[in-house]
This record gives structure tokens, C-alpha cells and sequence, in this order.
């Protein structure tokens, strides 16, 4: 069996490339730079876990997750967003995102999150 794949719409080269060095190692990485990227790429790639981005041009993360949900309702889609409030966690969980993690993104806990998912 081959490695699992996490998309990761993130429209910041230099937070990609983070999560992309943290993940790549046990898991194949695709990209998307915006929310229409990521829809896209879901369709294309059929991944097996998406990290989303919450505030990025083009669509934002609560539009590409409701579209991705009306194509499939169990891919896990976790939050990425700055925003620590309970209220932007549950605004992100009734948008359809499985869970939220916050930037600053600690690494122990993405892969607990990752890992708990997949």
C-alpha cells in the first residue's frame, strides 16, 4: 500500500513548506494555493485527509469545504487558522471541518491530529 495523501491548501509558500517538511516523510503532499485549488485537487487526487486553510484568495476555507463535503461527507478536513476563539472552532466545525488546529502549528500535535484521522 502506498503512502497516504494529505492535500494542504495553504496559500503561503513559506507555511506549506513547513507543514510539506514536517509530513512529507510518512505522507505524499499536494498543494493547492487557494480554496478552488483545493476543491480541484480533491476531485483529481482523491486524497485521504485535507488540512485547510481558513483565510485564502480565490475561495476561502469554509467555501471549499462545503463544496468538498457535498462531494464527500467522511474525507477528514482539518481547520488550519490563526483565530483561537471556541467560537471560530465552531463556526469551522458546523461549516463541515472535521477538527480545528491553530497556527502557531506545534508539531507533535499535527501529527496526533494527522494520525488520528487517517
Amino acid at each position: 500500500m502506498g503512502k497516504s495523501k494529505i492535500l494542504i491548501a495553504e496559500d503561503l509558500e513559506s507555511n506549506y513548506l513547513l507543514l510539506k517538511i514536517i509530513l512529507s516523510t510518512k505522507y505524499e503532499v499536494i498543494w493547492a494555493k487557494n480554496g478552488k485549488e483545493a476543491v480541484d485537487l480533491f476531485n483529481e487526487c482523491e486524497p485521504d485527509l485535507i488540512l485547510m486553510d481558513i483565510r485564502m484568495p480565490v475561495m476561502d476555507g469554509y467555501e471549499a469545504t462545503k463544496i468538498i463535503r457535498t462531494i464527500s461527507t467522511s474525507i477528514p478536513i482539518i481547520a488550519q487558522t490563526a483565530h483561537a476563539f471556541e467560537s471560530d472552532r465552531q463556526k469551522a466545525l458546523g461549516v463541515g471541518f472535521t477538527n480545528v488546529i491553530t497556527k502557531p502549528i506545534k508539531i507533535d500535535f499535527l501529527h496526533e491530529m494527522v494520525e488520528k484521522y487517517l
